[in-house]
């Protein structure tokens, strides 16, 4: 348990330490979206949202639901993806 609570910690400190992790991670929230619909959202240039979603892949937060195509790819938040985000939700209401 207190490993598992470490992990979250150090994972939600990687989020806010950038902007732009933050505002993708929040961008996809709850549903499905492809990079160019994260970057008009964000208004962060396509390059930076799709580095960002791969360091989000690969720290296990984001997935992408159709790897074999090159366009049009669909991003959705993992589990431990919706369990930051909400830890996150509800820091901003306190």
């Amino acid at each position: 348990m207190l490993n598992e609570k470490n992990i979250l910690i150090k994972k939600v400190a990687l989020i806010k330490a950038s902007k732009y992790r933050n505002s993708i991670l929040f961008s996809i929230g709850h549903s499905i979206k492809t990079p160019s619909e994260i970057s008009k959202e964000v208004n962060i240039r396509i390059n930076h949202v799709s580095k960002v979603l791969k360091e989000l892949k690969n720290e296990n937060l984001v997935k992408c639901l159709n790897e074999e195509r090159t366009k049009g790819r669909l991003y959705k938040l993992t589990e431990e993806g919706e369990e930051i985000l909400s830890f996150l939700e509800s820091n901003l209401k306190k």
